[in-house]
């Protein structure tokens, strides 16, 4: 076999453990990294399927109002039927002693997000070179194809995946919780009219803000409302 087949043969897909396992670990450790991660990826993207099932457990958990420990977690992971090396609170605790802190979780996220993406597009590749090798499709066909799935990847990237709606609720009870300690303070960023700023969060303006949205094409669009 020539040098460049075997070394293609043995090429890894695009991934850090290491990235992986500090997201994890911060979650257990604290709840808020629980909300952070999950606004950014989902277990599919993954490369350690094991620690893709540990995030979805704990996301589960967290949705469902119940406690996030390695005890309730391991839990629920049995639930699930997950084998004992991943459900058991040894391998769990063995995450929790590997000294990882949730300071940085968001940066690690988006290593674990960014590697996803790499490998999607590495499998669409391979796809695409399959469908032009077999010569059942137009071209036309082809480059429409090829161009929705590159589109819708990098939307994912831009938008990040869906949030569950308790946890969207759980997060402006949090937000509104926040505010109403702020006794006589203004909330958000402080217009300098006192009266529109107490009638309004800071410089929210909710009606007077202007949001830029990509379309399709790739044309920038400006919306006020």
């Amino acid at each position: 076999m020539p040098a460049a087949e075997e070394a293609l043969l043995k090429r890894v897909l695009p991934h850090s453990i290491e990235a992986e396992q500090s997201v994890i670990g911060a979650m257990i450790m604290d709840r808020e990294a629980i909300t952070v991660t999950s606004e950014i990826i989902s277990g599919d993207d993954f490369y350690s399927r094991q620690y893709g099932v540990v995030f979805d457990a704990m996301v589960e958990l967290n949705d469902e109002g119940k406690p996030v420990d390695v005890v309730t977690l391991s839990d629920k992971l049995k639930e699930k039927d997950v084998p004992p090396e991943v459900s058991s609170l040894e391998f769990l605790k063995d995450l929790l002693n590997a000294n990882f802190t949730s300071a940085n979780v968001r940066y690690y996220a988006n290593i674990v997000a960014e590697k996803a993406t790499l490998r999607k597009l590495i499998r669409l590749n391979e796809e695409i070179a399959n469908t032009c090798y077999t010569g059942k499709e137009s071209l036309e066909t082809i480059l429409e194809d090829t161009e929705k799935r590159v589109f819708e990847l990098v939307q994912k990237r831009n938008t990040g995946e869906f949030v569950p709606i308790r946890q969207v609720v759980m997060n402006a009870m949090d937000k509104i919780e926040q505010a109403s300690r702020n006794s006589g303070n203004v909330t958000g960023l402080a217009t300098g009219f006192l009266d529109l700023d107490f009638r309004t969060p800071g410089s929210g303006l909710p009606y007077y803000r202007n949001a830029a949205i990509r379309s399709y094409s790739g044309c920038s669009q400006t919306l006020h409302g």
